[in-house]
């Protein structure tokens, strides 16, 4: 079976770097742009399934991937970004700025030692209910279905991969994930591989890294 693990397309707070979390921002005309280039592109791979986020920019980009198919679109909580408490809509820049004090500069620069502000989520969190959703609604997948669509958000399927996969959290940024990227994985006998990283399916990739 294989699993198209796809980021939302662009909106305002990409364009501009600002940190969204689980505010819930919707598409720009640029992000629709991208994810009707990617529609067409898969336009020949029958879904099974389809999930997404319930945030706005996730799940649109998810409707449009999925056209016309026959396929019921589910939401799942789990799905949502990391996130960030009152720091949501901080600029990436700033927090990323060398000897920076922002509470947010390990979250960019030094993962490993990212302690969440009271009220946000750390990457544990993020990846343990990645794991629940997985094990829940795709595991018991396999065997019934060819592939699976899942829409979410840049840090969330970093943390879902480096669950799955083993990353190490001090490599979470090595992978480039621009708007409307798919990590295609395989599930073989209840384990996860990944088939391809960071594939787009439009000319020039944005917003690869915060």
């Amino acid at each position: 079976m294989k699993i198209y693990l796809f980021r939302h397309g662009e909106t305002e707070w990409n364009r501009t770097r600002r940190l969204q979390g689980q505010s819930d921002i919707a598409l720009n005309a640029f992000g629709r742009e991208l994810a009707v280039k990617t529609a067409e592109a898969l336009r020949e791979i029958a879904f099974d399934r389809a999930f997404c986020s319930p945030l706005v920019r996730a799940a649109e980009t998810a409707q449009i991937i999925l056209g016309d198919r026959p396929v019921s679109l589910v939401s799942d909580e789990r799905l949502k970004e990391m996130f960030f408490g009152e720091h949501e809509g901080a600029a990436f820049d700033e927090a990323k700025q060398q000897k920076s004090t922002h509470p947010l500069h390990n979250f960019f620069c030094d993962p490993e030692h990212y302690i969440p502000p009271e009220g946000a989520e750390s990457f544990q969190d993020v990846m343990d209910r990645g794991r629940a959703f997985l094990q829940e609604q795709i595991v018991p997948l396999e065997g019934a279905c060819e592939n699976v669509l899942i829409v979410a958000h840049g840090a969330f399927n970093r943390g879902l991969l480096s669950a799955v996969c083993g990353i190490p959290l001090g490599d979470f940024w090595q992978l480039s994930l621009p708007n409307c990227a798919a990590s295609i994985l395989t599930l073989d006998k209840g384990r996860f591989r990944i088939l391809e990283e960071s594939r787009i399916y439009y000319a020039d990739p944005v917003n690869g890294r915060p």
